[in-house]
């Protein structure tokens, strides 16, 4: 659970954190990932610039409606109930699928955007089979695959993963989330994007591996891409002060 309080606004449920008139970062957490992923992020920005984070409604959403693009004209709604001008765009995993797919819908008001772990190429997420109900032992197995470090895992996130298996709907509609990211990459339409990208990639991510992180890089014109090792797919959780430093560096280079 984040140690920020979140707002609820319509239908918008949201971290807002740091100066009004502030630069704003916009967080994009992954499907398996909370608000709480950012904290350390939050906490080192939260003086300097105005951060966004909205819930993903992967649950709350139509299941016959719900993949990357429902997700992302989500996200532009909220951009555009908020009324934000300019801002930078910050997404994890899914967040990062979802970053692509605005920038390149959307993203005349998109300063810079950071990917770290991005799915929108190729993600093997949970291998060949999804979490087995109940099985905690197997969930925090497969929880561990995220991370370089497995003292990383914390009961809380088993508990989370372990609440959303237990339910038939919102299994469903993670596995439709699941798929539809795999289903659509981006990969030809990278060329497109523009505005300056950093790309912040843990060396032992298994989820997106290096190989993801080089890809990008290489398609997307002005990027900079940062390795991190001892690392795995989630940076700004694992490794929090590196990548808060190459975030930095970067957000002042623009």
């Amino acid at each position: 659970m984040s140690v920020f309080e979140k707002k609820k606004l319509d239908k918008f449920e949201f971290v807002d954190v740091g100066p009004k008139d502030g630069e704003v970062l916009l967080l994009l957490h992954g499907l398996f990932g909370t608000a709480s992923n950012f904290d350390d992020t939050i906490t080192a920005f939260q003086d300097r610039y105005r951060i966004l984070l909205p819930i993903l409604p992967i649950f709350e959403m139509n299941v016959r409606k719900l993949s990357v693009y429902s997700l992302t004209e989500f996200v532009k709604e909220f951009t555009d109930y908020l009324k934000l001008d300019e801002f930078h765009i910050i997404g994890n995993s899914l967040g990062g699928h979802l970053s692509l797919l605005y920038v390149l819908n959307f993203g005349d008001k998109v300063k810079s955007m950071t990917l770290t772990g991005s799915s929108g190429l190729y993600e093997s997420a949970f291998g060949n089979s999804f979490p087995r109900r109940g099985d905690k032992v197997f969930l925090r197995s497969k929880i561990d695959l995220t991370f370089y470090d497995k003292s990383v895992v914390t009961d809380e996130m088993v508990e989370e993963v372990l609440d959303i298996t237990s339910d038939n709907m919102k299994c469903l509609k993670m596995v439709k989330t699941a798929k539809s990211a795999i289903r659509h990459n981006v990969g030809e339409d990278l060329h497109k994007i523009k505005i300056p990208t950093l790309l912040v990639w843990g060396n032992q991510d298994t989820i997106t591996p290096p190989f993801v992180a080089k890809e990008f890089n290489e398609k997307i014109i002005n990027s900079k891409l940062v390795f991190l090792d001892k690392c795995g797919h989630a940076p700004m959780l694992e490794l929090p002060e590196q990548f808060n430093a190459e975030l930095d560096i970067f957000l002042k280079e623009i």
